[in-house]
């Protein structure tokens, strides 16, 4: 491999910036294992037909990418990353299956409507310019409680949940279940990411 790959903490400081390159990176190393997962999933051939795993792939970065900057998850080795988007990407495809069975929508024209409410949030479809955009953090931060951002502060100036939890009371796993809630109401409203259908 010609181009030389940054460790996992490197790369996720850099993410957390806001670095185009550093999301082109993690792109080129993890995309191939979201659409494995999500092409695993999908042996139906009417779903097939419906979801595209690119599609799904890239729904994936773009929250991936927001929670990331926005300081929730912890990431120590390559397998927690890998395991956590995989995770994610069979969570939403799964997600994305039942809204559109359980309403029997027209999955086409949903999906288009998800794409153009992306689409206005990141002036630009492509994980670079989701990582790089600064409108959809800010959005995603516009929405939160000030005790919400407060707590996302914390996180990004690398903070762990207990010192978080000192800093502002309670306990670090009240703290982070606190704004795990917070960053899912706040993406589903954006239209980042799709309410599970059974919620």
């Amino acid at each position: 491999m010609s181009q030389v790959e940054s460790p996992l903490a490197d790369l996720v400081a850099r993410l957390r910036t806001g670095d185009a390159a550093a999301a082109a990176e993690l792109v080129r190393r993890y995309e191939t294992a979201i659409r494995v997962a999500v092409r695993s999933r999908l042996t139906d051939p009417a779903l097939r037909r419906q979801f595209d795993s690119v599609d799904v792939c890239q729904s994936v970065l773009a929250s991936f990418f927001v929670r990331l900057s926005a300081g929730q998850f912890d990431l120590d080795k390559p397998e927690d990353l890998i395991g956590l988007l995989v995770r994610m990407a069979q969570n939403k495809l799964v997600s994305r299956v039942r809204f559109h069975g359980r309403e029997r929508r027209d999955v086409r024209r949903e999906a288009a409507d998800g794409d153009a409410r992306l689409e206005r949030l990141t002036a630009g479809s492509d994980p670079e310019r989701v990582a790089a955009g600064r409108e959809l953090l800010a959005a995603v931060r516009a929405e939160l409680t000030d005790e919400e951002r407060m707590i996302a502060d914390h996180r990004g100036a690398g903070r762990s949940w207990g010192e978080v939890a000192e800093q502002m009371g309670g306990t670090p796993d009240a703290r982070r279940k606190q704004f795990d809630r917070a960053l899912d109401r706040v993406t589903i409203r954006l239209g980042i990411d799709e309410e599970d259908a059974d919620g």
